[in-house]
């Protein structure tokens, strides 16, 4: 047994080491493509594998169980699901602007449903994926071992097309990832002409010949030229896709709208749920129904509310709310020919599959010019023959060892003397000593190019050019667009909450930020059904059609509309799936929109007016309005209705003041409202000097002292204390 070694290294740079090894292996081996054919190695093997199973576009197809078998057990150690789940996507036509694989049977398709087993279908090569592979056989591209050594497999392949951006790549690595849509293959060769022809053409002009990605399921891209063209420069951005929808008349005036595309990488089952599900909750008020008529091409049918419903209008609601517009994104990065990863702009992309055709150009010529250079000397041998044909017999004849008499005699190499003994009678004839001084000459003429192609880097352009150009017109009637381009009608979305039918609800907040509505008005003080160990924080009356508006303890506001919450059925539900509230951040109060202004106090006894039209929020993440002091919260907020603001200290002391004295501000601190010795600002009510001082008892009860004038001060005074019979805590709710 060998002695063991031991080394002595921190733990964190072994770990350190190792992971990095493995990032590099998931980066170069797995997840990203290589922009030489635009192939992960489980792509590049799976073409290999069937090209050796002789699966070409014109063969018999064969099980894809068989497939999978082969690259499995000679290239992939990996599991079959994921060599299958591969094959499936390559065979794809939504999935891939050009398949690679013509596959029979159930390949899945685009309402998200899988494949069939590998058992049931059967596959073989497209002939976009014969262009991938075409030239292999003529030491165009190097070779490696298999995992196991006993086979070899191409590192890349020659790929006559630049399928990279043809087809495109996703995948996610460790700390990278690469996002490439489908392209048109038309524009990709023409801007690769361009470059042939012009190799220090700017970036503009390349991006002029590719209009913009061109997707396998259609759509209408709506980016501007300015926006494309920045995008392709920095390899990095996105498009903007529309679905593309027509009106269809009916009978009495009566129309509906049909959606024949819809965005790349969108299931439609999945996108006609989620229609269904907003028209179903009255999100979408200017639509009826959705339904799917679709069979082999998409048929998506949305009927209108009713025929004076504007088709524009509600698509552009449609767009807003749903998949029906998607972004495709853009982030082109890929491996280079020395493996290194990287995102580079559209220009340089093609350039570097350039020049990987420009060496599979010059090994296929050097390949060439060897197999030339053995035919020559094979053929120069056999005229020797019919210039000396007796001679040649009669060695042939009478010599032990003919081979070795021919070489000394008429100087011949060993490759010649075994062409020579390997002839057969019938070729003596003088027909054939004709065919080969012929193909001799054909030979020497093909050389002569070949060695000018060589040589020549113009003439060398030109093949390139010449054979884009070849490629091109045999696939003209298979390479058209299909993904058009528009510009985005500016159409104003009103509210539509004129829309929304307007019915009562009463609105139940629980201190665990549990919210829901119950349909109509219901007492403010009944008893509500609540979680174990929850309790009532705030009950309102207000309409479907209100915006609701919640004030939080961290000085913000969030907005929703009423007929989006949760109906009165159970406890509602958390308030945190409308809003990205933080870690146990409460609601302080809440109430109806209307036009006014609102007053808000922070526990330091802070505080200040907002008109509450700056209280709207857009987003989940609410509008911060109120700035607090650390290790404060907002406190309390009332209406400003009337003409005084009556404010409560956990001290049990109670301060009065006009609200004139308390200034309107967009957001800040605010300033005093009540001074405090010891204690913090418990809450705030606008009250007037003709009902008092009111405040609510259990049981659904109210006390009122209406003499206020005790109270009364200036803005920022101690205050006196409370009425008799005030609530602990010295709260008006």
């Amino acid at each position: 047994m060998e002695d063991l070694k031991i080394i002595n290294r921190l733990f964190s740079e072994e770990i350190s080491e190792r992971y990095l090894s493995y990032a590099l292996s998931t980066i170069t081996s797995r997840s990203l493509p290589d922009v030489r054919d635009g192939l992960k190695p489980v792509h590049r093997r799976l073409i290999y594998a069937m090209r050796q199973l002789k699966l070409n576009p014109n063969s018999n197809f064969k099980k894809s169980a068989r497939v999978v078998g082969d690259v499995m057990g000679k290239f992939h150690p990996h599991g079959d699901a994921a060599i299958y789940d591969a094959m499936v996507r390559m065979a794809q036509e939504f999935s891939l602007k050009y398949p690679l694989v013509d596959g029979q049977g159930n390949f899945g398709n685009i309402d998200g449903d899988n494949a069939a087993a590998m058992r049931y279908t059967e596959a073989k090569l497209t002939e976009f994926a014969e262009l991938l592979i075409k030239d292999i056989d003529s030491n165009t591209v190097d070779f490696k071992e298999t995992y196991d050594g006993e086979d070899n497999e191409p590192v890349v392949l020659p790929s006559a097309i630049p399928n990279l951006l043809a087809n495109g790549s996703h995948g996610i690595a460790v700390g990278m990832a690469t996002s490439i849509p489908p392209h048109n293959l038309s524009e990709l060769f023409d801007a690769c002409l361009h470059l042939l022809k012009f190799p220090d053409a700017t970036d503009k002009k390349i991006i002029s010949f590719v209009k913009g990605p061109d997707l396998p399921t259609g759509g209408i891209i709506i980016e501007s030229e300015d926006s494309i063209y920045q995008t392709y420069k920095s390899g990095k951005g996105s498009f903007r896709v529309r679905s593309k929808w027509n009106v269809e008349k009916l009978k009495n005036g009566k129309w509906q709208i049909i959606i024949s595309e819809i965005p790349y990488q969108i299931i439609k089952s999945k996108l006609i749920e989620k229609i269904d599900n907003l028209v179903e909750d009255k999100k979408i008020p200017l639509m009826s129904e959705i339904l799917d008529e679709s069979a082999e091409n998409i048929r998506i049918v949305i009927e209108p509310k009713n025929r004076d419903v504007s088709p524009e209008l509600l698509m552009e609601n449609l767009f807003k709310l749903t998949d029906l517009e998607a972004k495709v994104h853009l982030n082109l990065n890929y491996l280079d020919k020395n493996n290194i990863p990287g995102v580079r702009s559209l220009k340089i992309a093609l350039i570097d599959w350039l020049e990987h055709r420009k060496e599979i150009l010059e090994r296929k010529s050097n390949f060439r010019l060897n197999k030339i250079k053995d035919r020559l000397e094979v053929i120069d041998g056999q005229i020797i023959v019919y210039l000396n044909l007796d001679r040649v017999i009669e060695i042939i004849r009478q010599e032990d060892e003919p081979k070795e008499v021919l070489i000394k005699e008429f100087k011949l190499s060993e490759i010649q003397a075994n062409s020579i003994l390997d002839m057969r009678l019938r070729s003596l004839r003088k027909l054939e000593e004709i065919e080969l001084k012929k193909e001799k000459n054909n030979l020497i003429s093909e050389k002569e190019i070949l060695l000018k192609i060589l040589s020549d880097e113009g003439v060398k352009k030109n093949v390139l050019i010449d054979e884009i150009k070849e490629i091109k017109n045999s696939l003209k009637n298979k390479i058209n667009r299909k993904t058009t381009f528009e510009v985005a009608p500016k159409i104003e979305i009103p509210d539509f909450n004129e829309y929304i039918e307007e019915e009562p609800i009463t609105i139940i907040l629980s201190s665990q930020n549990w919210i829901r509505s119950q349909k109509g008005h219901i007492e403010l003080n009944s008893e509500f059904k609540l979680r174990e160990g929850d309790t009532i924080k705030k009950v309102i009356h207000a309409k479907t059609n209100d915006k609701i508006i919640f004030f939080s303890e961290n000085g913000s506001f969030y907005s929703i509309l009423g007929n989006k919450l949760p109906s009165g059925r159970g406890f509602g539900e958390p308030l945190s799936k409308f809003f990205d509230l933080d870690n146990n951040e409460k609601i302080v109060n809440l109430f109806s929109y209307f036009e006014g202004e609102v007053a808000i106090a922070s526990s330091d006894g802070l505080g200040f007016k907002i008109k509450t039209d700056k209280l709207i929020a857009a987003t989940r993440s609410g509008k911060k309005v109120f700035n607090l002091n650390e290790n404060k919260k907002a406190k309390a907020l009332t209406i400003c209705d009337k003409e005084y603001l009556a404010v409560t200290g956990s001290n049990r002391k109670m301060l009065v003041f006009n609200l004139s004295e308390l200034p309107e501000l967009n957001k800040g601190k605010g300033v005093i409202l009540q001074r405090y010795k010891d204690g913090y600002l418990e809450d705030i009510k606008s009250i007037s000097k003709a009902d008092g001082i009111v405040w609510n008892l259990s049981g659904g009860r109210q006390r009122t002292e209406k003499d206020i004038s005790g109270w009364i001060g200036k803005r920022g005074s101690v205050g006196k204390m409370v009425p008799n019979g005030f609530p602990r805590p010295p709260k008006f709710d």
